[in-house]
């Protein structure tokens, strides 16, 4: 996508893709699908997972001789993450990649253990957890609430505050800062023990608030920054890769037990495959986007995590959630990443 589309022409190539039903999917073939699945997401038709998702969809429709037909509506097409999880819950919507942090956490509050605050000090140390012990314990509390979850977490990538008043270097530098976080007890609590204001939005309304001066600053992966445009509402970037987080890639049980055996091992295989190459891509964008959001006027500044992890240390947030999380999923979290206190 060029760089010099608007953020309105962004919105408007999103629900132009859905026009099309796919990357030049022919019309036939959709129509003669057996099995209709529809996954939505929340973030900007360029963003990584949409692409991969759709490149999953062409195999899977290949694959399957066209019997079926996964078609991706990005950028809150079908609604916010709480629209479209109910939707997901009620059948209306078959297939929904969900951040395990966010939503997922309002259902399976444990689902979020994985976005403490500082946990992970490298990715290495994330896929340890999430395609080891830790990942398999929680994909078998999503299908214990009667979803059905692919075996591979989609990568959302290391989070980093941007802001409109000062570069964040320490934990002073939050105070009173009023930042734009998802809806998330969890979230909401890590601000707070850091300081912050936190306010809760949908992603959807993040871009007008920064805009409008409700909120001074927002967190997010690069990837999404460039995405949403948020460089041009926000000044400052500070790297604090104060959480990491992932999409689950969820499926509706009633529409997945439609799905022959054959065709459920087509759809999942390609699935997980694209899991794998969208890790890749995310954490190579997120690497080498610095250099192109500085061009595009952020001003970066790279920051030491140990007093932040401090101040969470002392405010009690790292016990508050040891007690909420359990000390099973507390010891798999750390056996991957390393002590948190």
């Amino acid at each position: 996508m060029p760089t010099s589309l608007t953020r309105r022409h962004l919105v408007g190539s999103a629900a132009g893709g859905v026009a099309l039903a796919g990357f030049g999917r022919p019309l036939a073939f959709a129509q003669q699908a057996e099995f209709v699945f529809k996954l939505g997401t929340d973030v900007p038709d360029s963003h990584p997972i949409n692409i991969h998702a759709r490149r999953a969809a062409d195999a899977i429709r290949q694959q399957t001789n066209g019997r079926v037909d996964l078609r991706v509506f990005s950028n809150n097409q079908l609604g916010g993450q709480s629209d479209m999880l109910s939707q997901l819950r009620s059948g209306a919507l078959e297939s929904f990649a969900l951040s395990g942090v966010n939503v997922l956490s309002t259902i399976i509050p444990t689902s979020s253990v994985y976005g403490l605050g500082f946990a992970f000090p490298n990715y290495d140390a994330v896929w340890r957890a999430m395609d080891g012990q830790l990942g398999a314990t929680l994909r078998g509390q999503i299908e214990k609430a009667g979803f059905v979850v692919m075996d591979k977490i989609w990568d959302n990538g290391f989070r980093q505050i941007t802001n409109s008043v000062r570069p964040i270097n320490e934990p002073k530098d939050l105070q009173g800062l009023k930042i734009r976080v998802p809806v998330s007890s969890l979230w909401t609590s890590l601000f707070v023990s850091l300081g912050a204001a936190p306010t809760s939005l949908n992603f959807a309304e993040v871009y007008s608030a920064l805009q409008t001066k409700v909120v001074d600053g927002q967190e997010n992966p690069p990837v999404i920054i460039n995405a949403a445009k948020l460089y041009e509402v926000q000044k400052f970037c500070s790297v604090t890769n104060h959480m990491w987080d992932g999409w689950w890639f969820l499926i509706n049980r009633r529409a997945w037990t439609r799905l022959p055996d054959d065709l459920k091992e087509i759809f999942a295989r390609n699935v997980n495959a694209e899991a794998l190459e969208h890790r890749k891509d995310v954490a190579r964008l997120n690497a080498g986007l610095r250099d192109e959001l500085t061009s595009k006027g952020l001003v970066f500044n790279d920051v030491n995590p140990e007093p932040f992890k401090e101040q969470l240390r002392r405010s009690g947030f790292y016990a508050e959630w040891r007690k909420r999380f359990g000390e099973e999923l507390m010891g798999q979290l750390e056996s991957a990443a390393g002590k948190l206190g």
